[in-house]
């Protein structure tokens, strides 16, 4: 295993930790990380429910706190790492937010950006795939209890 490919897991491993508080709290179980200089700067998961709060998804309340860390709206050399692929809005922020690299797990085929193409930055690097059947399996098992 490389390193790139083991950094990529243990981060996509902490997204998952949020998506969890996300699924504890009855919100939509995905958790976001940025990344800068392999530290973490960012954690966040949904809170659409408890804020109330269309906007509220995990990429979008994760990079506005790892620019709040920064004191730079720009994230140009960080990493956003999310459990479900991006909707269009997270993706348009990623490319206003020029962040440098995004790694999901899941994709989303209802609602994920890349139906519309690529949205990102044009420097920005995507990877997807990354334990995806976790991130998938949180998402089966929130919406079967929310359909008993």
């Amino acid at each position: 295993m490389t390193l790139s490919l083991y950094s990529d897991e243990q981060y996509m491993r902490e997204a998952l930790k949020q998506a969890r508080y996300a699924f504890e709290e009855e919100e939509i179980p995905i958790g976001a990380v940025v990344v800068l200089d392999k530290r973490i700067i960012a954690r966040a998961y949904n809170q659409t429910e408890k804020l109330q709060d269309v906007t509220a998804h995990a990429e979008m309340l994760a990079l506005t706190a790892a620019a709040n860390h920064l004191g730079n709206k720009y994230l140009t050399d960080c990493t956003l790492y999310v459990t479900v692929e991006p909707c269009v809005m997270c993706a348009g922020a990623t490319a206003w937010a020029q962040v440098r690299r995004v790694v999901y797990g899941a994709h989303e085929p209802k609602f994920g950006f890349r139906r519309h193409g690529n949205l990102l930055h044009p420097r920005a690097e995507l990877v997807s795939g990354i334990l995806s059947h976790e991130s998938e399996e949180l998402m089966r098992e929130f919406f079967a209890q929310k359909r008993k």
